[in-house]
């Protein structure tokens, strides 16, 4: 399979701030690539250079073998790309809009509607409401729809999900599933980790830095440590005092439990009469079963 993407050392900074360290990553045709990281992480960033949009400060990348710098006309007919913020205009109505987008690309609504049939469904009874009087996942609807309407060979989706509800973010993958049936390239860069496990392949990012990129099962199948779910109902008690035992690796809030990793030597039993000793007598301590967050936060402290 070839790459619809390549990227070599490829790096940006706002003054001080290293938004981008030195990247170095393929992405192949027809697969889910998703970049996964907390805000800050370099996620948009990356997306704004990958789409031309802004120029690195040094390395090379290529998406659907053009040079994001130098080919840069040429690129922008051949993506889609839909950023974080909502973008389209406000005052157009979700038809306008679209005609709009179809018209830019020298193309028509009716060429490409295969596309967008199952997403413009959904929205088509509001057609004529004004993009801006829409709701969240509504304009993410629209938003998805303008981006495909021209039939892109690599499609870039930054923090789609983002702000919606749980139903609309399945929704939005399930689109995602259809079509990348139809040959289309997608690269999409989310904070939630569950999506992790919706993509191919992923990049988990942090500070400007690619930490590892793999297959999510591979990743969840190459984590080495002991994992416990610990529960009180004194969650500030409990969060300080496993902070604070000297056999904790690492500790942070997964739900309404803390996930603890004990340092070398240290276990379950270790953890239970730590918590004996300060007088707790409502604490649950269950081994857990490793997931891509656990993963990327173990990274985080290595």
């Amino acid at each position: 399979m070839d790459n619809a993407i390549e990227i070599q050392n490829l790096t940006k900074s706002y003054g001080a701030v290293k938004a981008l360290l030195p990247v170095n990553l393929n992405i192949l045709e027809g697969e889910i690539f998703g970049f996964i990281g907390p805000d800050g992480a370099g996620k948009t960033t990356l997306f704004r250079i990958l789409t031309s949009l802004m120029l690195p400060d040094t390395g090379k990348a290529k998406v659907v073998n053009l040079d994001v710098v130098k080919d840069y006309k040429e690129l922008r007919t051949r993506l889609g790309y839909m950023p974080g913020k909502f973008s389209l205009y406000q005052d157009l109505t979700v038809q306008e809009n679209l005609n709009f987008f179809a018209g830019i690309f020298k193309t028509t609504v009716e060429e490409n509607y295969h596309l967008i049939k199952d997403i413009y469904q959904q929205i088509e009874p509001f057609k004529n409401r004004r993009a801006g009087k829409l709701s969240g996942g509504m304009k993410q609807k629209l938003a998805l729809s303008c981006a495909l309407i021209h039939k892109p060979e690599v499609l870039f989706l930054d923090e789609p999900t983002t702000g919606v509800d749980v139903v609309s973010r399945a929704e939005f993958w399930e689109m995602l599933k259809k079509l990348k049936k139809e040959g289309i390239t997608i690269v999409v860069s989310t904070p939630y980790m569950d999506e992790a496990a919706l993509c191919d392949r992923v990049a988990l990012m942090q500070k400007g830095k690619i930490m590892t990129t793999d297959k999510p099962g591979n990743i969840v199948a190459r984590f080495d440590k002991e994992i416990y779910s610990v529960k009180s109902s004194d969650r500030h008690r409990l969060s300080t005092d496993i902070t604070a035992f000297s056999g904790t690796y690492s500790s942070y809030w997964f739900g309404d439990n803390i996930h603890w990793i004990g340092r070398a030597g240290f276990t379950e039993t270790h953890l239970e009469d730590y918590f004996n000793k300060l007088n707790y007598t409502d604490v649950e301590i269950r081994k857990a079963v490793p997931n891509i967050e656990d993963c990327f936060m173990d990274l985080m402290t290595e």
